[in-house]
């Protein structure tokens, strides 16, 4: 009997399912608007350029630069200043914040109101604050005699605290909402069992209800990291840098070098050191809420 010669197996072709391409323009428009310009920025970072005359190759000798760099050093000594002031301040007050509203009937008006900051445009909110805050002829400062004057102008500590009370102002209103949504996640017969089981009500905000915040706590705590780090526009608005380089944050730096001293190629070095510990948080952030 003549064996019956087998067919060719033919190699299954390779499909995209349906849900596969609605990623299709997502994925394309951030090929061009965030992967080639960040191509791009590792290309400059390897340039001396002044963005008029044609760039020289230096290889990786901006990074070298990077780790001799004082006035880099200095910068983020006040990045973490600054950090250390927001950071506190921004997850506790959004949590408290969030806590005393729950359930209240006021509470959509307030967060509505908290919500309002960032809302407005940063120049027109950096131009009320100074017409509030202004050392010399701002409006607290003419109410009370200069009794309440921030002396932000010629002492550094008064401007790194305007700038922090302006940053922590702008974003409160957004990590209200993110705690508010983690206290509606938390099941209310669990409460209502310690109550019964006779936990007071700071026994049970304490030791239930602020461990079970624990996932919506850590990415603030993420994200105020990143406004610090990344904290730029309110210098540029209302300090400049000043007085005496005690605001200058890791952002503000960052633009100096680029667009006032026309070193693009150091200050594209600069963005990409931004860009890795930017994404060291968000890394740090994923595996936090990953274990939770």
């Amino acid at each position: 009997m003549n064996a019956t010669p087998s067919s060719p197996r033919v190699a299954p072709r390779f499909k995209l399912s349906p849900g596969w391409w609605g990623l299709v323009p997502s994925l394309l428009l951030l090929a061009v608007f965030v992967g080639y310009p960040l191509i791009q920025v590792f290309q400059i970072s390897t340039l001396k350029w002044d963005g008029v005359i044609a760039g020289q190759g230096v290889g990786l000798g901006n990074y070298a630069n990077l780790l001799s760099d004082p006035d880099l050093g200095r910068s983020l000594i006040t990045t973490l200043i600054f950090a250390a002031l927001t950071l506190p301040a921004f997850v506790g007050l959004s949590a408290l914040t969030a806590i005393e509203l729950e359930g209240t009937r006021l509470e959509r008006i307030v967060k509505a109101a908290l919500f309002l900051p960032g809302l407005w445009t940063i120049g027109a909110s950096a131009i009320g604050w100074y017409t509030l805050y202004a050392p010399d002829y701002g409006v607290l400062s003419t109410l009370t005699g200069g009794v309440l004057a921030l002396p932000w102008g010629d002492k550094a500590w008064a401007a790194l605290v305007l700038i922090a009370a302006f940053t922590i102002w702008q974003h409160l209103g957004y990590a209200v909402l993110v705690v508010s949504a983690g206290l509606k996640g938390i099941p209310s017969e669990v409460l209502e069992a310690a109550r019964v089981d006779g936990a007071s009500e700071s026994q049970v905000r304490w030791q239930i209800i602020v461990p079970l915040l624990r996932p919506s706590l850590i990415f603030l705590g993420v994200i105020g990291s990143l406004y610090a780090l990344q904290s730029y526009t309110a210098v540029f608005l209302l300090t400049r840098g000043g007085p005496f380089g005690s605001t200058r944050v890791l952002g503000y730096f960052l633009y100096e070098t680029a667009f006032e001293k026309f070193e693009f190629g150091y200050g594209a070095a600069l963005s990409v050191l931004v860009l890795a510990v930017a994404f060291t948080f968000a890394a740090l952030q994923a595996r936090a809420l990953r274990s939770e």
